[in-house]
């Protein structure tokens, strides 16, 4: 009885984490939804590289006085790798290539469309790094998506796609791969270690590459230029994170990634607000377009692979893959918020 009744009261306490990571991924999109237009402010005065790179190395110095205040223990084993791929995606990769969209002619809104499909291409690699097995639905949900964001592009390029417009799609693998395994890695270690230690291992490249960006680049830190280099260094590169990979950890990266939805419509809004730009009919439509499409890969997102049931069986939890469903249709997170929990505790002793 007493097993069951420690069952029982579990329930509760999982839901209350999970909707603290709901909270906590929403408060990393609002944050996120801002990156574009801040870009747009930097490039005002800044050459791209600079503030694709130079982002990473001054958020690498709040990253290290961060870890050394609380005298953080060093990532040990896979850990490693998984780092290196996360600073691959977020800290290099969607930073650099999404700047030189903008820099190439990408408005914006425009960029705000093409990077709406990230939810799907982060639940994609998700439901991969999990190994999940995805429904039939879920799949042609994806295929809708892309679609809509290939001929939104399309119809904006007279039937080609740009420059900006294969560096967008870049960048959105990238950050999809950077937050899928930055989420998974979260499990182990709170979500602000996360993307501290990616920053810090990128930092031998970030910082002399920055030096000699400074040095030969000719900024002009205008005011604008200055405010949007210090809002994706301060924010987008570090603080945003935070919240997200937080977020993904205790909510499970199906979940937490629904939140997403929300972003290239509020990033629409401050395009329009604080750029001044023009959002006709074709990128409403294209936008509402893929928020439907990644609304359905959400809810379709519901099998498991045999080797993954095997391997909770073997385990004793007896739960669902973190993000899945069971049988019942209920949704069951409690593999990731159990995997949070555990991992925190360690990562604390």
């Amino acid at each position: 009885m007493r097993t069951n009744d420690s069952a029982t009261a579990s329930v509760p306490i999982a839901g209350a984490r999970a909707r603290l990571g709901i909270w906590l991924a929403a408060l990393g999109v609002l944050i996120y939804s801002f990156t574009l237009p801040g870009t747009e402010f930097g490039l005002e005065g800044l050459d791209p590289y600079l503030i694709g790179i130079g982002r990473a190395a001054a958020a690498s110095v709040l990253a290290a006085i961060a870890l050394l205040s609380v005298r953080a223990r060093f990532p040990h084993g896979r850990q490693w790798a998984a780092l290196a791929v996360a600073a691959a995606g977020v800290v290099f990769g969607f930073p650099m290539l999404s700047t030189l969209a903008l820099d190439r002619g990408a408005s914006s809104a425009h960029s705000a469309v093409v990077v709406g499909l990230l939810p799907a291409a982060t639940a994609v690699l998700g439901v991969l790094r999990a190994g999940e097995r995805p429904s039939r639905a879920f799949w042609l949900a994806s295929a809708a998506g892309a679609a809509c964001v290939t001929g939104f592009a399309l119809i904006r390029g007279a039937g080609r796609f740009s420059a900006a417009d294969l560096l967008l799609f870049g960048a959105l693998l990238s950050a999809a791969a950077g937050y899928a395994e930055g989420g998974r890695l979260a499990r182990d270690m709170p979500g602000w270690r996360v993307i501290s230690w990616a920053l810090v291992l990128s930092a031998p490249i970030t910082v002399p590459v920055t030096g000699w960006l400074l040095a030969t680049t000719h900024p002009h830190w205008t005011g604008h230029a200055v405010l949007g280099f210090g809002y994706v260094t301060a924010f987008s590169a570090y603080l945003g994170f935070f919240a997200w990979y937080e977020g993904l950890a205790r909510a499970g990266i199906a979940r937490a990634s629904q939140v997403q939805l929300a972003q290239p419509v509020m990033t629409l809004a401050w395009s329009w607000l604080l750029l001044g730009e023009r959002v006709d009919a074709v990128t409403v439509l294209a936008a509402a377009g893929v928020l439907v499409c990644v609304a359905l890969t959400q809810r379709t997102r519901v099998r498991r692979s045999p080797a993954a049931g095997a391997a909770n069986a073997a385990s004793g939890t007896g739960m669902a893959a973190p993000g899945m469903r069971t049988m019942d249709g209920r949704a069951s997170f409690d593999g990731d918020q159990r995997g949070a929990f555990h991992g925190r505790q360690a990562d604390r002793s």
